[in-house]
C-alpha cells in the first residue's frame, strides 16, 4: 500500500496537468520557450506516473486494467475481472 500522500500529489499532478494542457500545447507551437518555463514543472504530462487504483503500488502497472501486477493476479484468481482466467494449455 502506498502512502496517502503520495496518491494525493500523483492526483494534485494530474490536475495541474489538465489544467495547463492547452496553455502549454499553444506556448509549445507558438516556440515560447520561455515562457513555457515559468509554469509549473508539475503541469508537465510525464511527471505523472502511473498508479495502481486501489494499492497505489507504482511498479508492476497494467495500463489495459488499470491495476498493478500484485493486484491484478489477486482479482483475477478471485474472478473479480470478468473475462479474465487462468491459462493453461
Amino acid at each position: 500500500m502506498a502512502k496517502e500522500s503520495m496518491k494525493a500529489r500523483e492526483r494534485k499532478r494530474e490536475k495541474m496537468v489538465a489544467k495547463y494542457a492547452a496553455k502549454r500545447a499553444e506556448l509549445k507551437a507558438a516556440g515560447d520557450w520561455d515562457a513555457l518555463q515559468q509554469l509549473p514543472a508539475n503541469s508537465s504530462k510525464v511527471r505523472v506516473h502511473n498508479r495502481c487504483g486501489l494499492t497505489g503500488r507504482p511498479r508492476g502497472y497494467m495500463r489495459q486494467f488499470g491495476l498493478s501486477r500484485v493486484t491484478f493476479r489477486e482479482m483475477a484468481l478471485a474472478g473479480k475481472i470478468p473475462g479474465v482466467k487462468k491459462a493453461s494449455w
